[in-house]
């Protein structure tokens, strides 16, 4: 086996994990700041590297925008399964889909770049849909068993109406607006005891 073979199938770093991390981490503030200052050079500020580094670990935008997207995605699907275990079916749908605005709001830093990454990596866009219906369906269809929710609505309806009332995302105060729709969204969606 040649030296540069052996180099690639070695582990990272543990300092570059923490700086990859690091970087996603300060990306994900930077995006949800959007406007000008979601720039890459104000994400390798935030995350207290040099701009060689953030390229080292993401030669493009379009890799930081897609490795952001991919890892929120995993933690809605991780907080899916730790709220399974919640005591209230209904609450944890409510938690699950109040941080899903959050999600919305990293991604609004990016949306133009991360279109050209949808459009041109179909697998991505499968992905997202796949992960984000399973984590909400299983949420759902708990709340639904329990008898606390209508039995009528779909994951994809629940997808569908929370991306639409995220639609205005770039109006001021919308998080905070759609945050109270959901209230409202969910509280609908219980089952009326007679």
């Amino acid at each position: 086996m040649s030296t540069k073979t052996q180099e690639s199938l070695r582990k990272p770093r543990a300092d570059a994990l923490r700086n990859r991390e690091r970087l996603m981490a300060a990306a994900k503030i930077v995006f949800s700041a959007g406007g000008p200052e979601a720039s890459l050079e104000a994400v390798a500020r935030q995350a207290g590297v040099g701009i060689g580094t953030l390229y080292r670990h993401f030669p493009t935008r379009e890799d930081l925008f897609e490795a952001v997207y991919r890892h929120e995605v995993e933690q809605l699907s991780e907080l899916a399964e730790a709220l399974k275990d919640d005591a209230s079916p209904t609450e944890a749908l409510r938690h699950w889909l109040r941080s899903t605005v959050q999600f919305v709001a990293t991604k609004k830093g990016m949306m133009a770049a991360l279109a050209i990454v949808m459009n041109a990596n179909s697998e991505l866009a499968a992905y997202s849909h796949a992960h984000l219906t399973a984590s909400i369906g299983a949420l759902l269809t708990r709340a639904v068993d329990a008898g606390e929710v209508r039995a009528d609505v779909t994951a994809d309806d629940l997808l569908r109406a929370l991306i639409g009332m995220c639609y205005m995302h770039d109006q001021r105060g919308w998080q905070e607006s759609v945050l109270r729709l959901l209230d409202v969204f969910v509280d609908g969606l219980r089952v009326t005891k007679t």
